[in-house]
Protein backbone atom coordinates (compact mmCIF):
# COMPACT_ATOMS: atom_id res chain seq x y z
CA UNK A 1 0.00 0.00 0.00
CA UNK A 2 2.85 2.36 0.79
CA UNK A 3 4.25 1.75 -2.70
CA UNK A 4 0.92 2.59 -4.30
CA UNK A 5 0.73 5.88 -2.40
CA UNK A 6 4.22 6.84 -3.48
CA UNK A 7 3.74 6.10 -7.15
CA UNK A 8 0.26 7.51 -7.56
CA UNK A 9 0.56 10.78 -5.66
CA UNK A 10 1.37 13.52 -8.18
CA UNK A 11 4.39 15.74 -7.76
CA UNK A 12 3.66 18.42 -5.23
CA UNK A 13 0.47 16.69 -4.07
CA UNK A 14 1.35 17.37 -0.44
CA UNK A 15 2.66 20.87 -1.13
CA UNK A 16 0.16 23.41 0.21
CA UNK A 17 1.11 25.80 -2.57
CA UNK A 18 0.25 23.23 -5.26
CA UNK A 19 -3.47 23.75 -4.75
CA UNK A 20 -3.13 27.52 -4.77
CA UNK A 21 -1.41 27.43 -8.16
CA UNK A 22 -3.57 24.86 -9.92
CA UNK A 23 -4.75 25.95 -13.35
CA UNK A 24 -8.50 26.13 -14.04
CA UNK A 25 -8.18 22.93 -16.07
CA UNK A 26 -6.51 21.13 -13.16
CA UNK A 27 -9.21 22.36 -10.78
CA UNK A 28 -11.91 21.08 -13.11
CA UNK A 29 -10.21 17.67 -13.25
CA UNK A 30 -10.04 17.64 -9.43
CA UNK A 31 -13.76 18.44 -9.23
CA UNK A 32 -14.53 15.68 -11.74
CA UNK A 33 -12.40 13.17 -9.85
CA UNK A 34 -13.94 14.01 -6.49
CA UNK A 35 -17.51 14.15 -7.76
CA UNK A 36 -17.19 10.95 -9.81
CA UNK A 37 -17.18 8.90 -6.64
CA UNK A 38 -20.22 10.78 -5.42
CA UNK A 39 -22.09 9.77 -8.59
CA UNK A 40 -21.04 6.13 -8.24
CA UNK A 41 -21.93 5.92 -4.57
CA UNK A 42 -25.40 7.35 -5.08
CA UNK A 43 -25.97 5.17 -8.15
CA UNK A 44 -25.18 2.08 -6.08
CA UNK A 45 -27.22 3.25 -3.13
CA UNK A 46 -30.34 4.01 -5.18
CA UNK A 47 -30.14 1.00 -7.48
CA UNK A 48 -30.88 -1.12 -4.42
CA UNK A 49 -34.18 0.70 -3.90
CA UNK A 50 -35.14 0.58 -7.58
CA UNK A 51 -34.32 -3.13 -7.99
CA UNK A 52 -35.89 -4.28 -4.71
CA UNK A 53 -39.08 -5.28 -6.52
CA UNK A 54 -37.11 -7.88 -8.48
CA UNK A 55 -34.73 -9.34 -5.90
CA UNK A 56 -36.75 -9.24 -2.65
CA UNK A 57 -38.09 -12.78 -3.22
CA UNK A 58 -34.53 -14.08 -3.71
CA UNK A 59 -33.45 -13.20 -0.17
CA UNK A 60 -36.57 -13.74 1.90
CA UNK A 61 -38.82 -16.80 2.29
CA UNK A 62 -41.76 -17.13 -0.07
CA UNK A 63 -44.43 -15.09 1.68
CA UNK A 64 -46.63 -12.10 1.07
CA UNK A 65 -44.86 -9.85 -1.49
CA UNK A 66 -45.53 -6.85 0.76
CA UNK A 67 -43.71 -8.55 3.63
CA UNK A 68 -40.76 -9.27 1.35
CA UNK A 69 -40.60 -5.62 0.28
CA UNK A 70 -40.85 -4.47 3.90
CA UNK A 71 -37.93 -6.70 4.84
CA UNK A 72 -35.95 -5.32 1.92
CA UNK A 73 -36.89 -1.76 2.90
CA UNK A 74 -35.76 -2.47 6.44
CA UNK A 75 -32.29 -3.35 5.19
CA UNK A 76 -32.35 -0.16 3.07
CA UNK A 77 -33.16 1.85 6.23
CA UNK A 78 -30.28 0.15 8.06
CA UNK A 79 -27.97 1.74 5.50
CA UNK A 80 -29.20 5.16 6.63
CA UNK A 81 -28.43 4.30 10.25
CA UNK A 82 -24.80 3.67 9.31
CA UNK A 83 -24.36 7.14 7.83
CA UNK A 84 -23.45 8.93 11.07
CA UNK A 85 -20.84 6.24 11.75
CA UNK A 86 -19.50 6.73 8.22
CA UNK A 87 -19.52 10.51 8.66
CA UNK A 88 -17.43 10.18 11.81
CA UNK A 89 -15.07 7.47 10.51
CA UNK A 90 -14.28 8.96 7.10
CA UNK A 91 -14.25 12.49 8.48
CA UNK A 92 -11.55 11.40 10.91
CA UNK A 93 -9.63 9.66 8.13
CA UNK A 94 -9.94 12.74 5.91
CA UNK A 95 -8.63 15.08 8.60
CA UNK A 96 -5.82 12.81 9.84
CA UNK A 97 -4.71 11.01 6.68
CA UNK A 98 -5.86 13.27 3.85
CA UNK A 99 -9.03 13.91 1.84
CA UNK A 100 -7.72 11.89 -1.10
CA UNK A 101 -7.14 8.74 0.96
CA UNK A 102 -10.55 9.01 2.58
CA UNK A 103 -12.31 9.36 -0.77
CA UNK A 104 -10.43 6.38 -2.23
CA UNK A 105 -11.35 4.14 0.69
CA UNK A 106 -15.02 5.15 0.61
CA UNK A 107 -15.47 4.42 -3.10
CA UNK A 108 -13.55 1.15 -2.76
CA UNK A 109 -15.88 0.12 0.07
CA UNK A 110 -18.94 0.94 -2.07
CA UNK A 111 -17.46 -1.14 -4.88
CA UNK A 112 -17.02 -4.10 -2.53
CA UNK A 113 -20.59 -3.80 -1.27
CA UNK A 114 -22.00 -3.76 -4.79
CA UNK A 115 -19.94 -6.77 -5.87
CA UNK A 116 -21.08 -8.67 -2.80
CA UNK A 117 -24.75 -8.02 -3.59
CA UNK A 118 -24.24 -8.93 -7.25
CA UNK A 119 -22.70 -12.28 -6.34
CA UNK A 120 -24.81 -13.23 -3.31
CA UNK A 121 -26.40 -16.69 -3.28
CA UNK A 122 -30.16 -16.66 -2.71
CA UNK A 123 -32.20 -17.79 0.29
CA UNK A 124 -32.99 -21.02 -1.53
CA UNK A 125 -29.25 -21.78 -1.71
CA UNK A 126 -27.85 -20.78 1.70
CA UNK A 127 -30.94 -20.03 3.79
CA UNK A 128 -30.88 -17.25 6.40
CA UNK A 129 -27.26 -16.45 5.57
CA UNK A 130 -28.51 -14.76 2.37
CA UNK A 131 -30.47 -11.91 3.99
CA UNK A 132 -27.73 -11.59 6.64
CA UNK A 133 -25.06 -11.08 3.97
CA UNK A 134 -27.34 -8.65 2.15
CA UNK A 135 -27.58 -6.67 5.38
CA UNK A 136 -23.79 -6.70 5.76
CA UNK A 137 -23.37 -5.38 2.21
CA UNK A 138 -25.87 -2.59 2.81
CA UNK A 139 -24.21 -1.62 6.08
CA UNK A 140 -20.90 -1.29 4.22
CA UNK A 141 -22.58 0.84 1.57
CA UNK A 142 -24.32 2.99 4.18
CA UNK A 143 -21.00 3.49 5.93
CA UNK A 144 -19.43 4.46 2.61
CA UNK A 145 -22.16 6.92 1.60
CA UNK A 146 -22.11 8.46 5.07
CA UNK A 147 -18.41 9.13 4.68
CA UNK A 148 -18.50 10.19 1.04
CA UNK A 149 -20.51 13.38 1.49
CA UNK A 150 -18.36 15.09 4.10
CA UNK A 151 -15.00 14.31 2.55
CA UNK A 152 -15.96 15.05 -1.05
CA UNK A 153 -17.79 18.25 -0.03
CA UNK A 154 -14.74 19.36 1.92
CA UNK A 155 -12.32 18.51 -0.89
CA UNK A 156 -14.38 20.21 -3.59
CA UNK A 157 -14.75 23.31 -1.41
CA UNK A 158 -11.00 23.47 -0.78
CA UNK A 159 -9.92 22.87 -4.38
CA UNK A 160 -12.49 25.25 -5.94
CA UNK A 161 -11.25 28.53 -7.38
CA UNK A 162 -11.73 31.51 -5.01
CA UNK A 163 -14.66 33.65 -6.12
CA UNK A 164 -16.25 30.67 -7.89
CA UNK A 165 -16.53 28.24 -5.01
CA UNK A 166 -20.32 28.16 -5.12
CA UNK A 167 -20.28 27.21 -8.79
CA UNK A 168 -17.62 24.49 -8.40
CA UNK A 169 -19.03 23.03 -5.19
CA UNK A 170 -22.51 22.75 -6.73
CA UNK A 171 -21.33 19.81 -8.82
CA UNK A 172 -21.56 17.59 -5.76
CA UNK A 173 -25.35 17.64 -6.09
CA UNK A 174 -25.11 17.48 -9.87
CA UNK A 175 -23.46 14.08 -9.51
CA UNK A 176 -25.73 13.07 -6.62
CA UNK A 177 -28.79 13.62 -8.80
CA UNK A 178 -26.90 12.18 -11.77
CA UNK A 179 -26.37 8.97 -9.84
CA UNK A 180 -30.09 8.67 -9.19
CA UNK A 181 -30.90 9.34 -12.85
CA UNK A 182 -28.23 6.87 -14.00
CA UNK A 183 -29.82 4.22 -11.80
CA UNK A 184 -33.21 4.92 -13.38
CA UNK A 185 -31.66 4.80 -16.86
CA UNK A 186 -29.90 1.46 -16.31
CA UNK A 187 -33.04 -0.08 -14.86
CA UNK A 188 -35.12 1.28 -17.75
CA UNK A 189 -32.75 -0.26 -20.30
CA UNK A 190 -32.89 -3.63 -18.55
CA UNK A 191 -36.68 -3.49 -18.47
CA UNK A 192 -36.65 -3.00 -22.24
CA UNK A 193 -34.14 -5.79 -22.94
CA UNK A 194 -35.22 -8.42 -20.41
CA UNK A 195 -38.50 -9.96 -19.43
CA UNK A 196 -39.87 -9.67 -15.91
CA UNK A 197 -38.95 -13.29 -15.19
CA UNK A 198 -35.38 -12.74 -16.39
CA UNK A 199 -35.05 -9.66 -14.19
CA UNK A 200 -36.28 -11.61 -11.17
CA UNK A 201 -34.06 -14.61 -11.93
CA UNK A 202 -30.73 -12.86 -12.62
CA UNK A 203 -31.15 -9.49 -14.38
CA UNK A 204 -31.32 -7.52 -11.13
CA UNK A 205 -27.65 -8.37 -10.51
CA UNK A 206 -26.45 -6.45 -13.58
CA UNK A 207 -26.85 -2.90 -12.17
CA UNK A 208 -24.74 -3.83 -9.15
CA UNK A 209 -21.97 -5.08 -11.43
CA UNK A 210 -22.21 -1.83 -13.42
CA UNK A 211 -21.91 0.15 -10.20
CA UNK A 212 -18.88 -1.82 -9.06
CA UNK A 213 -17.11 -1.29 -12.40
CA UNK A 214 -17.89 2.43 -12.32
CA UNK A 215 -16.42 2.59 -8.82
CA UNK A 216 -13.12 1.25 -10.16
CA UNK A 217 -13.07 4.07 -12.74
CA UNK A 218 -13.67 6.60 -9.96
CA UNK A 219 -10.92 5.00 -7.88
CA UNK A 220 -8.51 5.43 -10.79
CA UNK A 221 -9.45 9.13 -11.14
CA UNK A 222 -9.11 9.77 -7.42
CA UNK A 223 -5.63 8.25 -7.23
CA UNK A 224 -4.22 11.23 -9.14
CA UNK A 225 -5.91 13.97 -7.09
CA UNK A 226 -3.82 16.56 -5.29
CA UNK A 227 -4.12 16.59 -1.52
CA UNK A 228 -5.55 19.84 -0.15
CA UNK A 229 -4.18 19.70 3.41
CA UNK A 230 -0.68 20.13 4.81
CA UNK A 231 1.09 17.35 6.66
CA UNK A 232 1.39 19.62 9.70
CA UNK A 233 -2.39 20.06 9.76
CA UNK A 234 -2.96 16.32 9.55
CA UNK A 235 -0.45 15.73 12.38
CA UNK A 236 -2.18 18.24 14.64
CA UNK A 237 -3.38 16.83 17.97
CA UNK A 238 -6.93 18.02 17.25
CA UNK A 239 -7.04 16.66 13.67
CA UNK A 240 -10.10 14.48 13.24
CA UNK A 241 -10.86 14.65 16.96
CA UNK A 242 -14.55 14.41 17.85
CA UNK A 243 -13.80 15.78 21.31
CA UNK A 244 -12.11 18.85 19.85
CA UNK A 245 -14.95 19.35 17.38
CA UNK A 246 -17.68 19.28 20.03
CA UNK A 247 -15.66 21.29 22.56
CA UNK A 248 -14.33 24.12 20.42
CA UNK A 249 -16.73 24.19 17.45
CA UNK A 250 -20.03 23.23 19.05
CA UNK A 251 -21.89 26.31 17.76
CA UNK A 252 -20.89 25.55 14.17
CA UNK A 253 -21.84 21.91 14.62
CA UNK A 254 -25.31 22.79 15.94
CA UNK A 255 -25.77 25.38 13.18
CA UNK A 256 -25.05 22.78 10.51
CA UNK A 257 -27.46 20.34 12.17
CA UNK A 258 -30.11 23.06 12.16
CA UNK A 259 -30.17 23.92 8.49
CA UNK A 260 -29.28 20.42 7.28
CA UNK A 261 -32.35 18.98 9.02
CA UNK A 262 -34.70 21.18 6.98
CA UNK A 263 -32.61 20.90 3.81
CA UNK A 264 -32.43 17.10 3.88
CA UNK A 265 -36.10 16.74 4.75
CA UNK A 266 -37.38 18.87 1.87
CA UNK A 267 -34.85 17.33 -0.54
CA UNK A 268 -36.15 13.81 0.11
CA UNK A 269 -39.75 15.03 0.17
CA UNK A 270 -39.53 16.42 -3.38
CA UNK A 271 -37.23 13.76 -4.86
CA UNK A 272 -37.38 10.18 -3.55
CA UNK A 273 -40.81 10.44 -1.88
CA UNK A 274 -42.44 12.55 -4.58
CA UNK A 275 -42.87 9.69 -7.05
CA UNK A 276 -44.87 7.73 -4.46
CA UNK A 277 -46.85 10.88 -3.66
CA UNK A 278 -47.80 11.30 -7.31
CA UNK A 279 -49.02 7.69 -7.44
CA UNK A 280 -50.68 7.29 -4.03
CA UNK A 281 -52.12 10.76 -3.49
CA UNK A 282 -52.36 12.47 -6.88
CA UNK A 283 -53.52 9.27 -8.60
CA UNK A 284 -51.05 9.11 -11.49
CA UNK A 285 -49.95 5.84 -13.02
CA UNK A 286 -46.50 4.58 -12.07
CA UNK A 287 -45.23 5.15 -15.62
CA UNK A 288 -46.49 8.74 -15.77
CA UNK A 289 -45.11 9.55 -12.33
CA UNK A 290 -41.71 8.13 -13.32
CA UNK A 291 -41.61 10.28 -16.46
CA UNK A 292 -42.60 13.42 -14.56
CA UNK A 293 -39.93 12.85 -11.93
CA UNK A 294 -37.24 12.03 -14.49
CA UNK A 295 -37.80 15.35 -16.27
CA UNK A 296 -37.96 17.25 -12.97
CA UNK A 297 -34.73 15.69 -11.73
CA UNK A 298 -32.96 16.53 -14.99
CA UNK A 299 -33.99 20.17 -14.59
CA UNK A 300 -33.01 20.08 -10.93
CA UNK A 301 -29.55 18.81 -11.89
CA UNK A 302 -29.12 21.75 -14.29
CA UNK A 303 -30.24 24.14 -11.55
CA UNK A 304 -27.27 23.30 -9.31
CA UNK A 305 -24.43 25.19 -11.06
CA UNK A 306 -26.82 28.07 -11.82
CA UNK A 307 -27.76 28.54 -8.18
CA UNK A 308 -24.19 27.83 -7.09
CA UNK A 309 -22.96 30.67 -9.31
CA UNK A 310 -25.76 32.86 -7.95
CA UNK A 311 -24.45 32.31 -4.42
CA UNK A 312 -21.04 33.61 -5.53
CA UNK A 313 -22.75 36.88 -6.41
CA UNK A 314 -25.30 37.36 -3.62
CA UNK A 315 -23.53 35.49 -0.80
CA UNK A 316 -24.17 32.05 0.64
CA UNK A 317 -25.85 33.29 3.79
CA UNK A 318 -28.33 35.20 1.62
CA UNK A 319 -28.99 32.05 -0.41
CA UNK A 320 -29.61 30.04 2.75
CA UNK A 321 -31.99 32.63 4.20
CA UNK A 322 -33.88 32.75 0.89
CA UNK A 323 -34.11 28.96 0.86
CA UNK A 324 -35.49 28.73 4.38
CA UNK A 325 -37.98 31.55 3.93
CA UNK A 326 -39.29 30.46 0.52
CA UNK A 327 -39.51 26.79 1.56
CA UNK A 328 -41.40 27.69 4.74
CA UNK A 329 -43.86 29.84 2.80
CA UNK A 330 -44.46 27.76 -0.33
CA UNK A 331 -44.18 24.09 0.70
CA UNK A 332 -47.78 23.82 1.93
CA UNK A 333 -49.30 25.61 -1.11
CA UNK A 334 -47.23 23.53 -3.56
CA UNK A 335 -48.01 20.19 -1.91
CA UNK A 336 -51.69 21.09 -1.58
CA UNK A 337 -51.89 22.15 -5.23
CA UNK A 338 -50.16 18.93 -6.29
CA UNK A 339 -52.74 16.88 -4.42
CA UNK A 340 -55.52 18.23 -6.63
CA UNK A 341 -53.62 18.58 -9.92
CA UNK A 342 -54.95 16.82 -13.02
CA UNK A 343 -52.26 17.51 -15.60
CA UNK A 344 -48.84 15.80 -15.47
CA UNK A 345 -47.36 18.94 -17.03
CA UNK A 346 -48.76 21.11 -14.25
CA UNK A 347 -47.48 18.64 -11.68
CA UNK A 348 -44.04 18.89 -13.24
CA UNK A 349 -44.16 22.70 -13.11
CA UNK A 350 -45.07 22.69 -9.42
CA UNK A 351 -42.36 20.18 -8.52
CA UNK A 352 -39.79 22.13 -10.55
CA UNK A 353 -40.70 25.30 -8.65
CA UNK A 354 -40.18 23.46 -5.37
CA UNK A 355 -36.84 22.07 -6.57
CA UNK A 356 -35.73 25.57 -7.57
CA UNK A 357 -36.22 26.60 -3.95
CA UNK A 358 -34.38 23.51 -2.72
CA UNK A 359 -31.51 24.36 -5.09
CA UNK A 360 -30.76 27.47 -3.06
CA UNK A 361 -29.66 25.04 -0.35
CA UNK A 362 -28.45 21.94 -2.18
CA UNK A 363 -26.14 23.78 -4.60
CA UNK A 364 -24.05 25.18 -1.74
CA UNK A 365 -24.92 22.87 1.17
CA UNK A 366 -21.52 21.21 1.32
CA UNK A 367 -19.61 24.44 0.78
CA UNK A 368 -21.33 26.46 3.47
CA UNK A 369 -20.75 23.63 5.95
CA UNK A 370 -17.05 23.46 5.02
CA UNK A 371 -16.68 27.22 5.56
CA UNK A 372 -17.76 26.84 9.19
CA UNK A 373 -15.00 24.49 10.37
CA UNK A 374 -11.19 24.87 10.54
CA UNK A 375 -9.11 22.59 8.36
CA UNK A 376 -8.09 20.13 11.10
CA UNK A 377 -11.70 19.08 11.81
CA UNK A 378 -13.38 20.18 8.58
CA UNK A 379 -14.09 16.79 7.01
CA UNK A 380 -15.30 15.46 10.37
CA UNK A 381 -17.43 18.52 11.09
CA UNK A 382 -19.08 18.49 7.68
CA UNK A 383 -19.55 14.73 7.39
CA UNK A 384 -20.68 13.90 10.92
CA UNK A 385 -23.15 16.78 11.34
CA UNK A 386 -24.64 16.20 7.89
CA UNK A 387 -24.93 12.44 8.41
CA UNK A 388 -26.79 12.81 11.72
CA UNK A 389 -29.32 15.32 10.39
CA UNK A 390 -29.69 13.46 7.11
CA UNK A 391 -30.28 10.09 8.78
CA UNK A 392 -32.82 11.46 11.27
CA UNK A 393 -34.78 13.83 9.03
CA UNK A 394 -33.96 12.84 5.45
CA UNK A 395 -33.99 9.11 6.05
CA UNK A 396 -37.32 9.28 7.87
CA UNK A 397 -39.07 11.62 5.41
CA UNK A 398 -40.88 8.90 3.50
CA UNK A 399 -41.89 7.01 6.64
CA UNK A 400 -43.26 10.15 8.32
CA UNK A 401 -45.16 11.15 5.19
CA UNK A 402 -46.77 7.72 4.87
CA UNK A 403 -47.53 7.63 8.59
CA UNK A 404 -49.45 10.91 8.38
CA UNK A 405 -51.28 9.66 5.28
CA UNK A 406 -52.22 6.39 7.00
CA UNK A 407 -53.53 8.38 9.99
CA UNK A 408 -55.70 10.50 7.68
CA UNK A 409 -53.73 13.72 8.28
CA UNK A 410 -51.50 13.88 5.21
CA UNK A 411 -51.43 17.70 5.21
CA UNK A 412 -49.59 17.58 8.56
CA UNK A 413 -46.54 16.36 6.67
CA UNK A 414 -46.60 19.52 4.55
CA UNK A 415 -46.60 21.63 7.71
CA UNK A 416 -43.85 19.50 9.23
CA UNK A 417 -41.59 20.23 6.25
CA UNK A 418 -42.48 23.94 6.39
CA UNK A 419 -41.69 24.21 10.09
CA UNK A 420 -38.31 22.52 9.69
CA UNK A 421 -37.45 24.87 6.82
CA UNK A 422 -38.51 27.84 8.96
CA UNK A 423 -36.07 26.63 11.60
CA UNK A 424 -33.39 26.43 8.89
CA UNK A 425 -34.17 30.03 7.97
CA UNK A 426 -33.78 31.18 11.58
CA UNK A 427 -30.48 29.31 11.86
CA UNK A 428 -29.24 30.91 8.63
CA UNK A 429 -30.17 34.40 9.88
CA UNK A 430 -28.27 33.85 13.12
CA UNK A 431 -25.13 32.30 11.65
CA UNK A 432 -22.06 34.39 10.74
CA UNK A 433 -21.67 35.42 7.12
CA UNK A 434 -19.21 32.83 5.69
CA UNK A 435 -17.98 35.25 3.03
CA UNK A 436 -16.65 37.51 5.82
CA UNK A 437 -15.92 35.17 8.69
CA UNK A 438 -15.63 31.82 6.94
CA UNK A 439 -12.73 29.50 7.83
CA UNK A 440 -12.23 28.19 4.30
CA UNK A 441 -9.26 29.85 2.56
Amino acid sequence: MATMDTTTTPTGADDPHAIEHLTPRQRIFAIVGASSGNLVEWFDFYIYSFCALYFSSAFFPKANPTVQLLNTAGIFAAGFLMRPVGGWLFGRIGDRYGRRNSMMISVLMMCGGSLLIACLPTYATIGTAAPFLLLVARLFQGLSVGGEYGTSATYMSEVAEPGKKGFYASFQYVTLIGGQLAALLVLGILQLLLSHDELVAWGWRIPFVVGACAALVSLYLRRSLHETTKESERKSESAGSLGSLLKHHRAAFITVLGFTAGGSLIFYAFTTYMQKYLVNTVGMSTTTASRVMTVCLLIYMVFQPIFGALSDRIGRRTSMIAFGALAAIFTVPIMTSLRDVQSPVMAGVLITCALAIVSLYSSIGGLIKAEMFPVEVRALGVGFSYAIANAVFGGSAEYVALWFKQAGHESNFYWYVSIMCAIACIVAIRMPDPTRRGLLK
